[in-house]
């Protein structure tokens, strides 16, 4: 008999800090992170139950056989009423087909021997007859209105009587049924707090007398897992034939309440340990930010180094996670286009004189035709509020700063990127990173379109997004290297810096942080998230900290080094967080086995 206590606390900090990171596709919870530890502890609670480990056995208790001998009358007994339909006989449990070994006093059995079940309908949605706003007509419950394990007490879509009468012809499923998917989403299991409806992705299960409903409610989710399921367009799917060969192992009536009792005990523990690690991770947030804020906060550099030296005291304790590090990334950033990052060199040449060399150089292109005359940009437009900067730097707008911007073409391509530098290809907006270009993010032009090579990207290219999801609007980034017969699409803007000598990547650093990046998220539009936009109009007009051309160049060089170093912390992070991991399969692997 396994001691879950023991094996909860002699492996706590295991438990807790095992956390990885979320993927960022797909829909659901809005965390970053997920608690993969204290996950697995509630799985493995949840695997020495059902296998008789949790709680020790009474041989006084009923045996699970004199139970299924008592469902099996009591089925008869309801088909006789016509209370439940008549289900083809359970085909016989051979040796084989058990997963694992179980108590004596136990039993295999399948789902129609311990429960009746059914499946739901949708009335057609063509049908306006069928549905309603009436918050007093029936619930009907789809999976979205389920939340695994809890209580479904109101759903997004009520039915009619017609609906009642036309389509479902019986009584609402009563409150207090357990509710289970078993397509696309197999095993999401929750119980109705109301009577209800419910549509044909989901069934209703009734269990018989002897059959504890709590029992099933914990368990019926993973053995629904491990049934012989079958690829759906979306997923897994159970059909009537896998539900009726569900297997559940069945204790004495008796222990399956002290089981349930001793489930419910151990998963308040693990509820306690996630708000514990939960709350220790908001506040580490918390601390981080704030400190971070005092650096950004700094009026200089000598000033940001005083800061510095109180955070650096504690690094080691602060800067443990990859979201810790994200944040000290973009504090980087804030005090590179800042200027307190370095000191500046009152030798440098100011970025007066810069201007002054830059407006010289466009007057010689426009003269020579290789520009269109621009009318010179208000650095401020009173837009946006610029906050101080030393006496060597200047607020100009990025028109002034670039001889050529344009955005490019999208033609519709095959969705395969394109590896071979012989074949043309168009790149996606997620070739531009955050200060990184990914030249691989593209698609195929098909063969029947003709190349603009006017549009191919160029080392030495700004890009910056113009179109898409919020979240994917004016990011920015240099390219530096890349392979030739790429095209920019045209929702990437790309522009050239008057070629006086200036660094692209410093002006790119700007785009992505301080007030540049604040103007830059003020000025996008669009009626919702999903789709936005910037305007060139919009980009010209984007303020940028102009710095003296030798200080653009050392700022770059330190950016480098510190993000280089965070990289590098990082990737120990990740490190450490899969030991966690890996330490934790091993545990569960022990205590189950």
């Amino acid at each position: 008999m396994a001691d879950i206590k023991k094996i909860v606390t002699d492996h706590i900090d295991v438990w807790t800090a095992a956390i990885e990171k979320k993927s960022t596709m797909g829909r659901g919870s809005k965390k970053k992170i997920s608690l993969h530890g204290i996950k697995k502890l509630r799985e493995l609670i949840l695997e020495l139950a059902v296998r008789g480990k949790l709680v020790s056995q009474d041989p006084s208790d009923e045996p699970a056989s004199v139970i299924l001998k008592k469902t099996a009358k009591e089925k008869l007994k309801l088909i006789d009423e016509g209370k439940i339909h008549v289900r083809k006989i359970s085909v016989v449990i051979t040796d084989e087909e058990k997963p694992f070994e179980i108590p004596v006093g136990w039993v295999w059995a399948r789902l129609p021997d311990v429960s009746d079940y059914k499946p739901g309908k949708t009335p057609s949605t063509k049908n306006p007859v069928y549905w309603s706003d009436n918050i007093d007509d029936y619930p009907w419950v789809s999976i979205s209105d389920m939340e695994h394990y809890g209580l479904v007490s109101d759903t997004s879509k009520k039915i009619t009587q017609e609906a009642v009468d036309q389509v479902f012809k019986y009584d609402p499923i009563l409150a207090g049924s357990l509710i289970m998917s078993f397509k696309l989403t197999v095993g999401k299991i929750a119980i109705l707090n109301v009577d209800a409806y419910h549509n044909e992705a989901i069934i209703s299960i009734q269990a018989f007398n002897d059959i504890s409903r709590d029992y099933l409610f914990k368990f019926l989710p993973t053995r629904a897992l491990e049934g012989n399921t079958k690829r759906a367009i979306m997923g897994n799917t159970l059909n009537a034939t896998s539900l009726s060969l569900l297997l559940i192992p069945i204790p004495p009536i008796a222990e399956q309440h002290r089981i349930v009792t001793k489930v419910d005990e151990l998963m308040a523990l693990c509820d306690q340990l996630e708000q514990k690690t939960e709350n220790s991770i908001i506040a580490h947030q918390t601390l981080v930010r704030t400190l971070l804020t005092t650096l950004t906060h700094s009026a200089n550099a000598e000033e940001l180094q005083q800061n510095w030296a109180r955070i650096e005291t504690h690094f080691a304790s602060l800067f443990t996670t990859e979201h810790s590090i994200d944040q000290l990334k973009q504090t980087i950033l804030q005090l590179a286009v800042k200027g307190i990052l370095l000191p500046q060199d009152p030798n440098d040449e100011p970025a007066s004189v810069l201007l002054e060399k830059i407006e010289e150089e466009k007057v010689r292109l426009i003269k020579e035709g290789k520009i269109k005359n621009q009318k010179p940009l208000n650095a401020n437009n009173g837009q946006n509020k610029l906050y101080g900067l030393p006496k060597s730097w200047m607020w100009i707008p990025l028109g002034n700063l670039v001889k050529v911007m344009d955005a490019g073409w999208s033609p519709a391509c095959i969705p395969e990127p394109s590896l071979d530098n012989e074949v043309w290809g168009v790149l996606k907006t997620t070739a531009v990173q955050v200060m990184k270009y990914l030249e691989y993010e593209n698609k195929i032009l098909p063969a029947d379109k003709d190349p603009r090579p006017q549009y191919e990207v160029k080392t030495g290219d700004i890009l910056i997004t113009r179109a898409g999801p919020k979240n994917r609007v004016a990011i920015s980034c240099l390219v530096e290297a890349t392979r030739p017969k790429l095209m920019i699409s045209d929702k990437i803007i790309r522009f050239h810096l008057v070629e006086i000598g200036m660094c692209e990547k410093f002006i790119s650093l700007c785009l992505n942080g301080g007030a540049t990046a604040e103007y830059l998220e003020s000025v996008k539009s669009g009626m919702a998230e999903s789709q936005m936009n910037i305007s060139q109009d919009k980009l010209r007009l984007t303020p940028i900290p102009l710095c003296p051309i030798t200080e653009q160049y050392r700022i770059v060089a330190k950016v480098d080094e510190l993000m280089a170093l965070c990289d590098a912390l990082k990737e120990r992070i990740t490190l450490a967080q899969a030991t966690q991991i890996n330490l934790t399969t091993a545990i569960v692997a022990q205590a189950v086995n």
